[in-house]
């Protein structure tokens, strides 16, 4: 649901995202809500009770905008609205909202939404982070990239988006490829060794080595096992 429609071409037809449109595992449609409005003069928004500056997002056309949508729907959609005082988005909410049949992404501008459409009309409210936009059409695409991704067989290797960052509740760990020595800078001996049970191992050592030195907070919810415990308290005994 945008005012905007025209912002999403680009993403949608690109890369990752057009193809799993050609492939059938995903369908976009943008909906301009202005085109559900009863004012004469076709706004959408209005000065808030009470005063103040800006403008608010009226709920009228936002309701039958959704309403009409749903009705055409097989499934009951789950409704996001993109909003800076939603909860913080996570690579968790993103596996969790590609398991649903239908979303709806509201993508407000303005100063803001009129609060009955908050409390009566959508079911999640989600900020990418802790800064405003001018509005959340790029929010929403940010949502729809991470979330499409994670259909099966969006991605040619189907390990990708399980070893991406986050996922685990880790950092990943670095990558290399060709060539082995590239200006005198050298790919770790380790993973030209063939011996995948030593790579894996390294591997999961630099996710926890990252982790530490730049997202230690994330090491308070992640579910790791004994032995990955161990190579953390190796990893803090570091200098």
């Amino acid at each position: 649901m945008s005012l905007f429609p025209e912002m999403f071409g680009g993403v949608f037809g690109s890369s990752i995202l057009k193809k799993t449109q050609e492939k059938g595992l995903v369908e976009y449609h943008v909906t301009d809500f202005r085109e559900y409005t009863e004012n004469k003069h076709r706004r959408v928004d209005d000065y808030p009770y009470g005063g103040g500056a800006g403008m608010v997002l009226t709920p009228q056309p936002l309701f039958d905008a959704v309403e009409d949508v749903t009705q055409k729907s097989d499934a009951k959609p789950r409704v996001v609205l993109l909003c800076p005082q939603g909860e913080r988005y996570t690579q968790k909410k993103a596996e969790e909202l590609s398991k649903e049949k239908h979303l709806i992404f509201v993508c407000g501008h303005y100063e803001g939404y009129d609060e009955r459409i908050r409390e009566n009309l959508v079911t999640d409210e989600i900020s990418i982070g802790d800064f405003v936009l001018t509005g959340g059409e790029l929010g929403a695409m940010v949502i729809i990239d991470s979330v499409t991704r994670l259909l099966p067989g969006a991605l040619g290797n189907e390990e990708s988006s399980v070893r991406d960052s986050y996922s685990s509740g880790l950092l990943e760990h670095p990558h290399y490829t060709r060539p082995a020595d590239f200006r005198g800078m050298k790919v770790p001996d380790i993973l030209l060794s063939g011996n995948h049970k030593h790579i894996e191992e390294w591997r999961t050592k630099e996710s926890l080595r990252r982790t530490w030195k730049r997202r230690p907070d994330l090491l308070h919810s992640a579910d790791l096992t004994e032995q990955e415990k161990k190579w953390l308290e190796e990893v803090k005994k570091e200098k």
